[in-house]
């Protein structure tokens, strides 16, 4: 008999009344409802809290109070998890149906480190990992977004430390990256996870993002290549900045 592992949500809000109700739907709409969420909210003054604390059958711990940004938020989170894996959703995602019972069964079949699984776009576009060179495509080459897709292995925040501060766009890029290159193993599971808003922090900040990104891969790659890539992607998306 296979062993699942256990999963934690989470789940960072503020001032979220106008996303947070389909995300609760989606998570009550599970088929596997064995397992944790947890919201950290950042002292929502919308209603918020109270969304929150009705839907408390599928809520299982929050808090609401000041906090610095997202990563802060979800470090808050990590550390009271409780589970094995933990899945990030923002309150602007929606969960698939079948999204817990998908990754329990793809992280007991690999015992990766980090799963991925495939995501939708609010236009029904599916996102999957680019593959190519880790240099050029960054995470994205085996990740598609850590919002929904990707499964995460608690403990690894043990060895590697928790969301950076530095990054307050692209910190998970970071981490996943410490992941990669310190030889964690990583799978892709090819179901589609949840739909993934795409106008979100990293959309509404587009050149800071890049800039992040450039600053997170010159840790790891040769310093000169990746300013070229930045520059190119400040080109390609100069009207979006």
């Amino acid at each position: 008999m296979t062993d699942f592992p256990s999963i934690s949500l989470i789940t960072a809000t503020y001032n979220a009344t106008d996303h947070l109700p389909s995300l609760i739907e989606s998570v009550r709409q599970q088929s596997d409802r064995d397992f944790e969420w947890i919201v950290i909210d950042g002292a929502s003054q919308d209603g918020t809290l109270e969304l929150i604390q009705s839907a408390r059958d599928v809520i299982t711990d929050y808090v609401s109070e000041p906090d610095f940004g997202i990563f802060h938020a979800l470090n808050k989170g990590i550390q009271r998890a409780t589970g094995d894996y933990y899945l990030v959703v923002g309150a602007d995602d929606r969960l698939d149906p079948l999204a817990i019972a998908n990754y329990k069964q793809a992280a007991a079949s690999s015992q990766a480190d980090i799963i991925s699984a495939y995501i939708y776009t609010e236009k029904k576009e599916v996102i999957k990992p680019t593959g190519g060179a880790i240099w050029h495509h960054g995470v994205q080459a085996f990740t598609t977004a850590q919002s929904v897709g990707t499964l995460i292995k608690r403990n690894l925040h043990e060895r590697y430390g928790y969301y950076s501060h530095y990054y307050p766009t692209a910190a998970d890029a970071e981490f996943i990256l410490k992941i990669q290159r310190g030889g964690g193993k990583i799978a892709i599971a090819e179901f589609i996870a949840g739909q993934y808003n795409t106008k979100g922090l990293s959309h509404r900040h587009k050149a800071s993002i890049l800039f992040e990104l450039f600053l997170i891969q010159k840790q790891f790659f040769p310093k000169s290549i990746q300013l070229l890539l930045l520059i190119y992607r400040l080109i390609k998306n100069y009207r979006y900045l």
